[in-house]
């Protein structure tokens, strides 16, 4: 049977080798990035290659009319979402919205992780979409988009341990796992897929509680916020963080005093995002 040593070696000589099978982005996601990329491109492009895949233009249309982006006339086509949302935000949402579609898996257990994790990403991507809001200089939509990444180094760790049985029969010994390794495989991943620094930084860093910067907030501070928020009450390890000693919420201008951010007031935005992923 192969040690937890084993296993995390083999992990990592994988990832250093480049042999480690990572996740590939959807075709559709890669096209659209590439084309919003190109300075003489133009939303009639982009609308064509969305329209390839009826079921996410279907969700497009349904997120432009949804109330995080209504205007005051219904959107029933792709070039109308285009046009009211502009190129970049439509390829973070593109990309958005096809991630849930790569966390599956054949094996029931790890399917049922993979659920759980996609479900954990959905809620720090509302809190940190609606965190952006209050941050000058920051994107609610990447920020969106960052909290939906943050912990894809999940993904190569679950589909692995597919192979593995003396993982599946050890929860507690997998989480310690993912815990071990989520950060730097899903800073590898976001790599490999060409993305921007910031959203490779988010992946690797995100729990690094004693990580501090110059200047104002980050997308690495805001998911990190967002991250610990959505562990409040919950058993996991980081739901027993000292908020204080935390330099993300001081440069997020939060409370520290208490143990649960107010987000009363952008709990409805919160819901709406939530819904777009459901």
């Amino acid at each position: 049977m192969e040690t937890e040593e084993d296993f995390v070696h083999e992990l990592l000589e994988d990832l250093e080798s480049g042999q480690l099978q990572l996740p590939t982005l959807p075709e559709v996601a890669l096209r659209v990035r590439e084309v919003v990329d190109d300075e003489n491109a133009n939303a009639s492009q982009i609308a064509e290659i969305i329209a390839q895949d009826a079921a996410l233009s279907a969700r497009l249309i349904q997120v432009g009319n949804s109330p995080l982006y209504r205007g005051r006339q219904e959107i029933d086509r792709l070039s109308m979402v285009i046009a009211r949302l502009g190129n970049k935000l439509v390829r973070n949402l593109v990309t958005s919205q096809v991630m849930k579609q790569m966390f599956q898996a054949t094996n029931d257990v790890i399917d049922q992780r993979l659920r759980a994790v996609w479900e954990h990403s959905v809620q720090v991507a509302a809190i940190a979409r609606a965190l952006a809001g209050q941050s000058p200089g920051i994107l609610p939509d990447q920020a969106m988009l960052a909290g939906l990444l943050h912990d894809i180094g999940t993904l190569p760790i679950l589909y692995r341990a597919e192979e593995h049985d003396e993982l599946l029969d050890n929860p507690d010994l997998l989480d310690q796992l993912i815990t071990r390794l989520h950060t730097r495989i899903g800073g590898a991943i976001l790599k490999h897929w060409k993305f921007p620094e910031t959203l490779v930084s988010v992946a690797a860093e995100h729990e690094d509680l004693s990580r501090t910067h110059d200047g104002p907030a980050d997308l690495v501070d805001i998911v990190q916020v967002a991250n610990l928020q959505s562990h409040i009450d919950s058993d996991h390890p980081l739901s027993q963080t000292d908020w204080t000693q935390v330099s993300s919420f001081h440069r997020l201008g939060l409370d520290v005093d208490v143990h649960e951010i107010e987000l009363t007031d952008v709990a409805e935005e919160i819901d709406e995002v939530q819904k777009l992923f459901a």
